[in-house]
């Protein structure tokens, strides 16, 4: 009886990076494809971060530095140079006059709809090259990883647009 060849997605592989070395590398394969979709807007990362950060709250300055772990003063300038594009608006906050809420515009919304859908198209593409089974169960891994890292730092990763104020 002849043995049956285990198929490629069963295939054990060679060659297995370490937790620590296989992370840091897939951080780098996602980085540069979002790099490339950056440039392609004439966005730095930074700057695609914030327009990202921005898709589903509502946050104040304050509140903004630490969703980036930037300091004030560097928010500042990425909040001006994306309100002089027209992507973002700065207004006071109802809850707190010193403080300012920043939000995506129209234009800034309709701006990271469109670069979404492009770089979902590239990590969709990264991802095809696993079994259905296995890409679910990557996504439920990253998720609870991000859930908790989140909540350590005081951060609600699915906060709500349409209340008053949605915060980080």
């Amino acid at each position: 009886m002849a043995a049956r060849t285990p198929s490629r997605s069963e295939a054990t592989p060679s060659r297995e990076l370490s937790p620590v070395d296989g992370l840091a590398q897939l951080s780098f394969v996602v980085q540069r494809l979002l790099e490339r979709r950056a440039a392609e807007h004439d966005l730095s990362i930074t700057q695609t971060r914030l327009l990202g950060v921005l898709r589903d709250r509502k946050p104040t300055m304050q509140e903004l530095a630490k969703l980036l772990g930037l300091d004030k003063s560097s928010v500042t300038g990425l909040v001006e140079r994306a309100e002089r594009r027209g992507l973002v608006a700065r207004a006071a906050s109802p809850a707190d006059g010193r403080a300012v809420l920043v939000s995506l515009t129209r234009q800034g919304r309709s701006f990271i709809a469109r670069a979404l859908v492009e770089f979902e198209a590239d990590v969709s593409a990264l991802l095809e090259r696993l079994p259905k089974s296995d890409r679910r169960a990557l996504s439920e891994l990253i998720s609870r990883l991000l859930v908790a890292h989140a909540e350590e730092q005081g951060i609600d990763l699915f906060p709500s647009i349409d209340s008053d104020r949605a915060t980080p």
